[in-house]
């Protein structure tokens, strides 16, 4: 049987004033491209701060390729590449020599120099191998990181927020090269805050939600499993009031633009369109959507209607 990329049996952290992570368990296969998603505050960076080893689980087990982090941490490590979501580097050395002094952390030599350059190139570094790092932009410092993560060739590579605080041709950049990264082999997990990222590049979801596993599932199940749609009318003309059944139906208003979310097998489009032709309005534009990760996560989420005792 095929070790798991990585596997995370019911493991708990509690600090002393909070209880971060609450019996978290499941598997990441190998080959997949897989979000790990979830509010701040939910876990997602003291779970990625156990499998890197930087932290100990209060109690359960992590290991990767079946290596367990603490037992034996320097194999673990050694599968597994890390983009941290902070911006942490040797502002000293140029580009190209820090990279071969993180490979050789691993124990990787001179004929690991070739695949730097290789990084270098496929990240747009070649002309920057030569500056030392204090001298980039966030962006390229971005970049670095990533090619730093991935000098020693790990099967593994964890993704913490990549793309924070870059632009759109670099996030497209990333995007590419991860994608890349995965069809070559390598285990991707994606950590990111937007979302659009985690629907278009990731084949299975986690969501985590105050230190507990909320969703697993594979992403396309994910999102046919919400028996919901969006319907945007565009109105026009000096009609009334809504009727309530429109109004409840209501998610969002921009000007004479309505997005409505429907219930499938409970609300009609026809009926929706009529009641709103009865309040004295022309609908000029229909357009329908169906629900997007984002949509999803928010519903999952959200507490904002919780009782103090479902926060607990």
């Amino acid at each position: 049987m095929t070790e798991p990329a990585i596997s995370i049996q019911n493991v708990e952290k509690r600090y002393p004033s909070t209880h971060a992570l609450k019996g978290v368990s499941f598997d990441i296969r190998p080959g997949e491209y897989f979000g790990l998603l979830g509010p701040n505050g939910a876990g997602k960076s003291t779970l990625i701060s156990i499998i890197a080893g930087l932290t100990h689980a209060t109690s359960g087990n992590v290991a990767v390729l079946g290596h367990d982090v603490r037992r034996d941490f320097r194999q673990s490590r050694r599968a597994l590449g890390v983009v941290p979501q902070e911006l942490v580097y040797d502002p000293f050395f140029p580009v190209r020599e820090m990279l071969r002094i993180q490979a050789g952390y691993f124990g990787c030599g001179k004929d690991y120099w070739p695949w730097i350059d290789e990084l270098l190139e496929r990240l747009d570094l070649t002309d920057k191998a030569e500056v030392s790092m204090r001298a980039l932009s966030g962006g390229m410092k971005r970049r670095v990181l990533i090619a730093q993560a991935l000098v020693h060739k790990p099967d593994v590579v964890i993704l913490d927020e990549p793309t924070a605080g870059v632009d759109v041709e670099l996030r497209r950049t990333l995007w590419k090269f991860t994608r890349e990264l995965n069809e070559a082999g390598h285990t991707i997990v994606l950590t990111t805050h937007y979302l659009e990222e985690a629907e278009e590049l990731c084949d299975r979801i986690a969501i985590l939600d105050r230190g507990q596993l909320s969703v697993l599932e594979d992403k396309r199940a994910l999102l046919d499993r919400h028996p919901y749609r969006f319907l945007s009318l565009q109105l026009s003309g000096n009609g009334g009031a809504l009727p309530a059944s429109v109004e409840r139906l209501i998610e969002d208003r921009h000007g004479d633009t309505l997005e409505l979310k429907l219930e499938q097998g409970k609300d009609f489009i026809a009926d929706v369109m009529e009641a709103i032709r009865d309040a004295g309005y022309r609908i000029q534009d229909v357009r329908t959507r169906e629900p997007s990760l984002e949509n999803i996560f928010v519903e999952l989420t959200d507490h904002s209607h919780d009782t103090d005792e479902d926060a607990a």
